[in-house]
């Protein structure tokens, strides 16, 4: 707890202004059950990390005069969706209040001829699509905390779909959105006007500025989104190699066949295969001779899904690529929801099994760099592993992004005993964090693709990526949050109130 007592009385007092009691949650396993994320690091100083309390608005209304609220008593603030973000985002550095929109997760409005739908952002891909499929229609996007991520921390955090080579991401799929900024004030973003168009030329994009800002710049509250005709066909062929290099120039040629239907590839290295077989129980285990897999997926009608496939498995061959069959196919990419919620383990250097939590490091890289920065990525790997027992490398996916195949997600997954982190270890993992970032950048890509980047280490170089633009987020930090409420500590954007005065 960060606010002293008397001043949370005073701040509660100002909050039953605005929300019922039981809207207002100040118990602590409340405060804990909200601060908590699939990697809360340092888990060993977790409970520094925990807000005064949480609250429960269910309209636009309510949350703007919390909002409201919190600016004019400077207490920070903090909105949180789902919780299934992998940079903390959703993770008080500095206490305050935690805004659960879980509430707020109504169907407005479905627009059938328009094809939109409009939302309460703490609705799910998983609930929204039930209500989208009785018409036909679906959501199309995909992130692997599928079932319980939501509308609101996509546009929080600018999500990447796995399904997103073909209906595009996040940042594409909402085309307009209510949103609270750091004072209360609310506004509307979209493309020109707004609501359900999806291109305008009037004044400045702003829909973009306030998709990705981990909880800085305020919180979106009502969402229009895009709609897709539900697929008639899936098809998603896992083919094995007995080799890297011949599985990535397979990704590569599947990526740039210009195949309509195609949306999107999976490509897994050996340590990945290695990880799955002996230790994910959601996973069908694989031959020993098999080093790498790729997996293609392809959605639409059934008349031109079929087709496609033929196009793509003959690619594959071309690739030296061996077919797993239907069953292990479709059970694998079935799976891919499975896995983010499946309990953990790893092995030390000895090949004990201990309980270890997942952590991810992302970044976009162009196709022609991943074999040098996943050569690089998996040395800090094991240079950890050489001094610690710590860590434990799981392996890396890369997915496509687009359907020309110019750049990709590209992901080291590492395993981390939470029992023997400490302060020693952390500064290590930080460090090769920071090393892992470093390659993104030396390799011109970006630091994520995904997850975002405002973890310590990875954090350090995000002005060295942006440059004169880091400058541009500072300017807007301070000019719309001139007192630092929204989420303050995260991207290193306490730097836009330092005066530099002694």
């Amino acid at each position: 707890m960060t606010i002293a007592v008397e001043r949370l009385d005073e701040l509660v007092t100002a909050l039953r202004t605005v929300l019922r009691d039981e809207q207002i949650l100040t118990s602590k396993p409340d405060r804990y059950n909200r601060a908590r994320v699939p990697a809360p690091f340092p888990v060993h100083r977790w409970s520094e990390r925990l807000p005064d309390l949480a609250v429960l608005p269910t309209s636009t209304d309510e949350v703007a005069g919390v909002v409201r609220i919190a600016h004019d008593l400077r207490v920070p603030i903090v909105p949180r969706d789902g919780g299934t973000g992998l940079t903390d985002g959703a993770v008080p550095l500095r206490g305050g209040i935690v805004v659960d929109v879980k509430r707020m997760n109504q169907v407005k409005e479905l627009d059938l001829e328009n094809r939109t739908v409009t939302v309460g952002t703490g609705i799910s891909m998983l609930k929204l699509n039930e209500v989208l499929g009785k018409h036909g229609l679906f959501y199309p996007d995909d992130p692997a905390s599928y079932p319980c991520s939501l509308v609101g921390g996509r546009i929080g955090t600018s999500g990447w779909s796995l399904i997103g080579s073909r209906y595009g991401h996040t940042r594409d799929l909402v085309l307009s959105f209510d949103h609270v900024l750091p004072t209360g004030e609310v506004m509307h973003v979209g493309d020109g006007i707004g609501h359900k168009i999806s291109k305008s030329s009037s004044g400045y994009q702003l829909k973009h500025l306030f998709m990705g800002h981990q909880g800085t710049l305020g919180i979106a509250t009502e969402a229009t989104l895009k709609l897709f005709p539900k697929p008639e066909a899936e098809l998603s062929p896992f083919w094995a190699f007995d080799n890297y290099d011949d599985a990535y120039r397979c990704v590569g040629a599947l990526a740039r066949a210009g195949v309509a239907t195609f949306a999107g590839a999976v490509l897994f290295d050996e340590w990945k295969v290695a990880y799955l077989r002996r230790d994910d129980e959601a996973y069908i285990p694989q031959p020993g001779d098999v080093r790498a897999l790729v997996c293609a997926v392809m959605y639409g009608y059934e008349d031109e899904v079929r087709p496609a496939g033929k196009r793509l498995f003959r690619i594959a061959r071309e690739h030296g690529a061996r077919y797993l069959g239907d069953e292990i196919s479709e059970g694998d990419w079935a799976a891919r929801h499975d896995r983010y919620a499946t309990p953990l383990h790893g092995r030390t250097k000895s090949g004990q099994v201990v309980p270890m939590s997942w952590h991810c490091e992302d970044a976009a890289i162009n196709y022609t760099d991943l074999p040098s920065v996943s050569k690089a990525w998996h040395e800090i790997v094991a240079d950890l592993r050489r001094r610690t027992d710590v860590f434990d490398d799981w392996g890396m996916f890369t997915y496509t992004s687009g359907n020309t195949g110019v750049d990709y997600l590209t992901e080291i997954d590492v395993g981390i005993w939470e029992q023997q982190l400490d302060d020693r270890a952390w500064e290590m993992w930080v460090r090769a964090k920071r090393d892992i970032a470093a390659v993104a950048l030396a390799h011109q890509g970006s630091i994520s693709a995904c997850h975002g980047s405002c973890r310590e280490g990875e954090v350090d170089l995000v002005p060295d990526e942006l440059g004169r633009g880091y400058d541009v987020m500072l300017d807007l930090k301070r000019t719309l949050d001139p007192h630092n409420i929204m989420n303050p500590g995260k991207y290193l954007l306490d730097r836009a109130y330092d005066t530099g005065a002694p």
